[in-house]
């Protein structure tokens, strides 16, 4: 078992105290997750042995470290210390990791990624066939609103990001690696489907089924719609694409979905794409990560992957599901 031994300050005096790794794994999930129940479903451990080996963290510290407040998990002074302390260590190990791996020259270890819910149409497809490629590589895939993905990018908690749209005010290196086609999407029986060329004034006065704010999807349709003088506002907010594609096939209203998202729904009639003037919406696919982090092997090969085969092979995906020859 391997032993962690921490040394931190605590009201104005020296504390040093040893910890499992498995403890102090624990911990950042609870405290990351601001749960115990999330947290245990996150380490597909029970919440009581999460629990029990939280008490036992505590006990090794000598104060609590969380405190339940209502329904609200918090950290307590402690817990914050013990927090940064956890982080830190688990950050040098996982550097120390990527160090070792790099001087055997091996492709393995974890490779975190987190993506938009719209690119779970094509990510995991790539990143399969990635690990084909390099069996060792531990991957970790999560699929999430941008939101959340901010969230986790300001934290630098994963090693790569997928989204349509990179973010504003933070610290990120960018590559476009795969077009993301933007189109109007509305049920078969629709009064507009079938027409040609609908002036964006016309499909302004419709209800819209839309991404909630802050979306790149969203971002990027406003934007077309203003630069036309035009306001369009979301009958109502979904934060995924299939809640979206639901929404419109249940007759809520139209919606604007990435091609990547309609493969199905087109090919079973469900939904029809729209002749919309100043669509589609031709837009890239980025995979970012924090500048100035220090990405491993893995995550070196895979950016480099998506860069130079991504497209290729999601090219490859469509035409399989639609039943041509590669």
């Amino acid at each position: 078992m391997l032993m962690v031994y921490i040394l931190g300050i605590y009201k104005s005096k020296y504390v040093m105290f040893h910890a499992t790794l498995q403890q102090l794994r624990l911990f950042d999930a609870v405290a990351e997750q601001k749960s115990d129940t999330r947290a245990a479903e996150q380490v597909h451990l029970t919440q009581p042995a999460v629990s029990i080996q939280i008490k036992r963290l505590e006990g090794k510290v000598g104060t609590p470290l969380i405190e339940h407040i209502g329904k609200e998990l918090h950290l307590t002074v402690a817990g914050e210390e013990v927090f940064d302390a956890a982080k830190d260590v688990l950050e040098r190990l996982s550097d120390l990791e990527t160090s070792l791996n790099d001087l055997r020259g091996e492709v393995s270890g974890p490779l975190n990624i987190h993506v938009v819910s719209s690119g779970k149409y094509f990510m995991p497809h790539l990143l399969g066939s990635f690990v084909r490629r390099y069996p060792k590589v531990e991957p970790r895939l999560e699929i999430t609103n941008r939101a959340d993905l901010l969230s986790s990018l300001a934290k630098n908690q994963s090693d790569l990001y997928i989204m349509g749209q990179p973010p504003e005010g933070v610290a990120v290196v960018e590559y476009p690696f795969l077009e993301n086609i933007l189109v109007v999407v509305a049920r078969p029986d629709h009064p507009l489907a079938g027409k040609k060329k609908i002036p964006l004034a016309r499909i302004a006065k419709e209800r819209f089924v839309g991404r909630e704010s802050g979306s790149g999807t969203r971002k990027a349709v406003e934007k077309l719609f203003a630069d036309k003088g035009l306001n369009v506002e979301a009958y109502i907010e979904l934060d995924s694409a299939e809640g979206i594609k639901q929404g419109v096939i249940g007759g809520l209203g139209i919606g604007v979905l990435s091609k990547h998202s309609l493969r199905l729904e087109l090919d079973a009639g469900e939904l029809v794409v729209l002749n919309v003037a100043g669509f589609p919406l031709r837009r890239r696919w980025y995979v970012s990560h924090r500048e100035g982090k220090r990405l491993s092997r893995a995550a070196q090969l895979f950016l480099q992957y998506l860069q130079e085969e991504g497209e290729e092979e999601v090219a490859d995906l469509l035409r399989l599901e639609q039943g041509d020859s590669p």
